[in-house]
């Protein structure tokens, strides 16, 4: 089976964040503002994405 992604760009900073926010955005794989990325569709990222939905945009393919 073919594999989905999720696409999503960081659209907010992580400056002045909760620690717990500033790993989730490292661990979704962002290194700039206004990056869009392809993540792997998972459970646990998806829970990546609720935690800080503040912050990014989920881009419909």
């Amino acid at each position: 089976m073919a594999e989905k992604y999720i696409k999503i760009q960081l659209i907010k900073s992580k400056i002045g964040r909760m620690k717990n926010h500033k790993k989730c955005i490292d661990g979704l794989g962002f290194k700039k503002l206004n990056q869009v990325i392809d993540v792997l569709d998972t459970p646990s990222n998806r829970g990546l994405i609720r935690k800080v939905n503040d912050m990014i945009k989920v881009i419909e393919n």
